[in-house]
């Protein structure tokens, strides 16, 4: 059974990475009306359709264990950018903001003895780490690229070598 401070927290977390979602999937929308961005559109599909996996896993666990899940209301994500730059820069600022919350979690589920808890956190502690990697990388790509084009180009076609296997290294 889970306490009410770490039901309350795991429900934060699904809307967390319910509000993932929806900003992965605005990210997408947008790139996919920039002229050539084909590749970052699909990524950026991607993301959010993993997000909502990430919360419904989430949301599994908590009625497993005898809590209640409770599906949120979200607010309109960011839906313009001014650059594909910013894009990205967004996504890594996400990303990080998720790893701290999913950190807090893993210390409430050790302060609370919740040991099934922090066992099943584990796997979340794993997917940021390869988040925040694949993000850090795509924005350094991002800085070497600069207002380039051709770089951009490839950028955009390379893009999906990007996900994959959480130990995989592009």
């Amino acid at each position: 059974m889970l306490s009410k401070p770490i039901q309350d927290a795991l429900n934060k977390q699904v809307q967390m990475e319910a509000e993932s979602s929806q900003a992965y999937l605005a990210m997408a929308s947008w790139a996919e009306i920039q002229p050539g961005l084909e590749g970052i559109t699909e990524f950026f599909y991607q993301q959010s359709d993993e997000e909502r996996v990430h919360m419904l896993k989430l949301i599994r666990f908590i009625n497993e264990r005898g809590g209640f899940a409770v599906v949120p209301s979200l607010e309109q994500p960011i839906i313009t950018f001014k650059s594909i730059k910013n894009v990205f820069e967004e996504f890594l600022k996400h990303e990080l903001k998720v790893s701290t919350s999913i950190n807090d979690l893993v210390h409430l589920s050790l302060s609370e003895k919740d040991y099934a808890t922090h066992n099943f956190l584990q796997w979340y502690v794993s997917e940021q780490i390869e988040e925040e990697r694949v993000a850090r990388t795509l924005n350094d790509k991002l800085e070497l690229v600069g207002d380039d084009k051709g770089g951009l180009y490839l950028f955009d076609r390379d893009i999906m070598n990007y996900r994959g296997a959480p130990d995989s290294k592009p």
